[in-house]
């Protein structure tokens, strides 16, 4: 009730609810604008929620192919036999890189590794007992064992004597020297051969605790394997290479290479081959 000029008068409820709207609160009007924002944001949920749920629901056409999901090991493993006598009886047998002594030789030693490739290949899917039977079949006395005994190069490294040196000049020795022999064939160069023999057996001194028979002596592994082994198979090969007269190979460096673009175009080439036009 409010009274003007004494008098008393009754107010309407649009009055009323007039008046409240100007006694409104601007925290209350927050309120009300954030509750509005909510239940539009929820009743937008809501909607995208029925509208995928009703995408996921529809029935839709199968359209997968039964053929994907069948085996065809056997019609795989056909065609592949079929691509690999194709390709072994087409067209002729090219000349290898290496001529001398005789490509016959280079072509026997090629088939020698492919056949040890597929020897491997089979081992992997045989189990272990099936791998010992066939290795017991070869050697009854020393692969038959269920550990196989290894030497011990790396103890006692401060005696020193002819009869111990001798004792390690074994099938690892002989490795030793046939191998690099070889390399110097394939490599041609004695420095790089020299580089990479130190390099290896650096690389042994690193993985030692790996492979624990890469731990040998100081002196096993300076003087029989580099410098005796090693530096005797690297002179032996480059002296088969001077002897047979075989082709040298000029071993250059990228850093001679000066400008940066032709850095660049010199390590893609690397990845290409040394001629496109066929044979």
């Amino acid at each position: 009730m409010i009274r003007d000029d004494d008098e008393t008068t009754p107010l309407h409820d649009s009055d009323c609810i007039a008046a409240a709207e100007c006694y409104t609160t601007e925290g209350e009007a927050d309120e009300e604008k954030i509750s509005e924002r909510t239940v539009r944001r929820r009743s937008r949920k809501e909607l995208e929620r029925i509208h995928f749920q009703m995408v996921n629901d529809r029935v839709v056409e199968d359209i997968t192919l039964d053929v994907l999901y069948k085996p065809h090991t056997l019609t795989i493993l056909a065609c592949f036999c079929a691509f690999v006598l194709y390709k072994a009886f087409s067209g002729f047998s090219h000349v290898g890189p290496f001529i001398r002594p005789h490509p016959v030789l280079w072509r026997i030693i090629f088939g020698m590794s492919v056949v040890y490739m597929m020897i491997l290949q089979f081992t992997l899917f045989q189990t272990f007992t099936d791998i010992k039977r066939v290795l017991s079949w070869l050697d009854p006395e020393g692969l038959s064992k269920e550990k196989l005994e290894e030497k011990a190069y790396g103890v006692n490294c401060s005696d020193i004597t002819l009869e111990r040196i001798w004792s390690h000049m074994d099938v690892f020795a002989v490795g030793h020297f046939f191998g690099w022999a070889l390399k110097a064939l394939l490599i041609r160069h004695g420095i790089i051969c020299w580089y990479i023999s130190i390099s290896w057996e650096i690389t042994e001194v690193v993985f030692t605790q790996l492979l624990p028979n890469f731990k040998e002596c100081w002196w096993d592994a300076i003087i029989l394997d580099v410098l005796i082994c090693n530096g005797l198979g690297i002179w032996f090969g480059l002296k088969v290479c001077n002897f047979f007269q075989m082709r040298q190979f000029h071993w250059e460096s990228i850093k001679d290479i000066r400008s940066n673009r032709g850095r660049f175009k010199r390590a893609v080439m690397q990845f290409t081959p040394e001629s496109w036009a066929e044979f």
